[in-house]
């Protein structure tokens, strides 16, 4: 089981990898990839106090796979994101790579994802604000973007 140690940090170049999309035939491999997820994240919010999301890169794991737990678990394989809406909205975004440091970034206030669930069945989800946020962030792990890249200006970083 992967703990925290395993977890990338800035500076890996792992993180700046596009990743594979999972194939049916791996779908075995999911149910162990979002064990090891959810529990870095829990690890996350323990010593941290945030994590709402997570991405396979983040754990060495080249795949186009999230995982999302809120009020419930959600996971996300070969997510798309589609209907970008026109308006966004300026936050500080974190990141548990790395997670004293916050990002100023520009994001789309709503978007439709769409993936396949576990069952390897396609969902459709539309997202608005937070979540919309939120998934942005996850979906940019998958391509080999992080936040620091998306800084608005050269004055778009502070310490937690």
């Amino acid at each position: 089981m992967k703990t925290l140690d395993d977890l990338l940090v800035l500076g890996d170049p792992r993180l700046y990898e596009i990743c594979q999309e999972v194939t049916k035939e791996e779908l075995p491999f999911v149910k162990e990839w979002v064990e090891d997820l959810h529990n870095v994240m829990q690890e996350i919010r323990e010593k941290y106090n945030f994590g709402r999301a997570i991405a396979a890169p983040q754990l060495g794991i080249m795949k186009r796979v999230i995982y999302m737990n809120i009020d419930k678990p959600v996971v996300f394989i070969n997510p798309v994101l589609e209907n970008l809406s026109e308006e966004q909205f300026e936050l500080w975004d974190d990141c548990m790579s790395f997670p004293r440091l916050l990002v100023k970034v520009m994001r789309h206030k709503s978007l439709t994802i769409r993936y396949l669930n576990e069952n390897w069945q396609e969902q459709i989800w539309d997202m608005q604000g937070d979540l919309s946020e939120l998934l942005q962030h996850e979906y940019d792990h998958l391509d080999g973007i992080l936040c620091t890249m998306r800084a608005i200006d050269n004055k778009s970083f502070k310490w937690r």
